[in-house]
């Protein structure tokens, strides 16, 4: 087997992970609220990031803190978006919603950053947007439309504009003090949020450690977070920005196959038209835009010496 298969086989096998981890996540809510999950998760990924860049963090200084805790507001925004709207809508639409910011990103680029959008990018976007429509507004019009929808929307947004920053940041700063400072900014906000959350009656906490409870929060934190990150660097260094962005585009796809035999989960007609919309425009941003990345991993994480 050659190197690039390999790489291109590991690749699919992050983007099966990312897709998993809607439907594990939707699961854990019934013996989770949705921030102490995130909090669980995420605790455990800065320990585990912590491990893999020590050196890193201690030779970090002032300025890479602020960076880090800047895009960590970002990631945490999304998450919890993304978390929140998962009670109330399934994982595909989840999915296939958050996967809209990778057309988000050189349009949010071009437009504060006045640099020049293409004519395919364009083209992405409209499929895009025009695919969400369907797939997210009933046949009875907008009034229908799931607040869950709305929430993962508000997701994709955020992690449009943190997939920007951490682009900013990244060139000039520690990847391994921005990757561990951004994860343990997402812990403590989503510490913080638990009785927030509680005060303002948004939803009542709630962790009871069943095993199907921790096996999503290892799953989400160790494979999704920590592992999956590390080997798409590994990976993407043997196989072409094409390729890659062809089997990161499928992470929707595996969000849809998985929560159809785990859940049963049966997107309508004008669901899967919207769905398919979608996929074409984010293979054509992915392909003609910037760097590849997949919508589950807005930061990928990279090994330092």
């Amino acid at each position: 087997m050659s190197i690039r298969l390999k790489a291109d086989l590991a690749l699919a096998c992050c983007a099966l992970v990312w897709g998993a981890t809607f439907v594990i996540v939707k699961n854990a809510f019934a013996d989770s609220s949705v921030f102490a999950f995130l909090a669980a998760r995420f605790v455990l990924s800065a320990a585990l990031i912590v491990v893999i860049f020590w050196k890193s963090i201690r030779q970090s200084n002032l300025s890479d803190l602020r960076a880090g805790l800047w895009i960590g507001l970002f990631m945490f925004a999304g998450y919890a978006f993304q978390t929140l709207g998962l009670v109330t809508t399934t994982p595909s639409k989840a999915a296939f919603i958050t996967g809209s910011s990778v057309v988000m990103v050189p349009i949010f680029h071009g437009i504060f950053w006045r640099s020049r959008v293409g004519a395919a990018i364009w083209g992405g976007a409209a499929a895009v947007f025009a695919g969400l429509y369907f797939l997210t507004v009933p046949h009875e019009g907008l009034g229908r439309l799931n607040s869950g929808d709305m929430l993962v929307f508000c997701c994709a947004i955020v992690f449009a504009f943190h997939i920007l920053f951490v682009g900013k940041f990244s060139r000039k700063h520690s990847v391994g003090a921005l990757s561990f400072y951004q994860i343990a900014m997402t812990a403590t906000l989503s510490v913080l949020a638990v009785p927030i959350a509680s005060a303002a009656h948004v939803e009542s906490p709630m962790f009871h450690p069943t095993g199907e409870l921790m096996i999503a929060v290892v799953s989400t934190a160790v494979l999704a977070t920590v592992l999956a990150f590390s080997i798409q660097v590994w990976a993407q260094q043997h196989t072409t920005p094409s390729h890659t962005a062809i089997l990161f585009s499928l992470e929707p796809v595996f969000a849809g196959v998985t929560s159809y035999l785990v859940l049963g989960e049966r997107l309508s007609h004008r669901a899967l038209l919207g769905a398919a919309m979608i996929l074409g425009g984010i293979v054509l941003a992915e392909l003609k835009g910037p760097a590849p990345v997949a919508p589950e991993s807005p930061e990928p994480v990279r090994r330092e010496s």
